[in-house]
């Protein structure tokens, strides 16, 4: 599972591009309990998402024409410019050249099958995960999942690693360094269904996944797949804010721990 021990190609920051920032920090503020830290007009309306004082993922305002509602995962770069060229070289398109952010560096992008990601080159990171109400696991969905891996392993080498699960083959994903199975960070799983879309969906731990969703219908969110138990994963729901920005929920079995 996630942590805060960031290396090359380690999910490292998420934010979410939200059309009414102020509707959307309620809506998590009520389904998660985060707190939301406006970064003032300066940083042109973008901020954290809180818990106990540590950050857990941002929000922002919409900025490309016609962006749709979404979060956006970012992963660890050493070189942000020789990513971009090799997601050129591997077929996919930068949204995002290459940019300055305080210390750091960041560029956002399309793989080549259409799910949007992003990366960070910097010292910052996610304060928190892996704990409840904070990022657990990032899920890539798109139609040709071995395409998908042949193309993030020339831009991270990341390794991966086939398990069966209800219904499909599902591809566990790690990062290029250390133990295959503690770099584990995330998976890649086939199109669920014709109207889904190409995507990286993120996954927050929670003590209580039948409660959450609860609450995201309570808060004018939608449930996308009700809670429902994966052996020896947890207890899974798909969601959306009332953005219509799709995230997931896990508890994990406490074997997973």
């Amino acid at each position: 599972m996630l942590g805060t021990d960031f290396r090359a190609g380690s999910p490292v920051w998420i934010d979410l591009g939200s059309p009414d920032t102020d509707a959307a920090a309620a809506f998590y503020g009520a389904v998660f309990g985060w707190q939301h830290l406006s970064l003032g007009p300066e940083a042109g309306g973008y901020g954290f998402f809180q818990q106990d004082g540590r950050t857990v993922a941002a929000l922002g305002p919409l900025t490309e024409e016609g962006a749709a509602s979404a979060w956006t995962t970012y992963f660890r770069s050493d070189d942000t410019e020789a990513t971009a060229a090799a997601v050129t070289a591997g077929g996919g398109s930068v949204r995002v050249e290459p940019m300055s952010m305080g210390e750091g560096r960041l560029a956002q992008f399309t793989d080549p099958q259409g799910a949007r990601f992003a990366v960070l080159e910097s010292r910052m990171g996610l304060e928190r995960a892996s704990e409840d109400n904070t990022l657990v696991w990032v899920e890539l969905h798109v139609p040709d999942p071995e395409a998908a891996i042949r193309f993030y392993q020339g831009l991270f080498g990341w390794r991966s690693q086939e398990m069966r699960a209800p219904g499909m083959t599902y591809r566990v994903l790690s990062i290029r360094e250390g133990d295959q199975q503690e770099g584990s960070f995330g998976g890649v799983a086939p199109l669920q269904g014709e109207q889904e879309t190409a995507r990286w969906v993120p996954y927050f731990a929670v003590a209580d996944a039948d409660a959450v969703v609860t609450a995201v219908r309570g808060n004018g969110g939608t449930v996308l797949m009700p809670a429902a138990d994966v052996p020896d994963v947890g207890r899974i729901a798909w969601l959306t804010d009332p953005g219509q920005a799709v995230f997931a929920v896990l508890k994990p079995n406490p074997r997973q721990n």
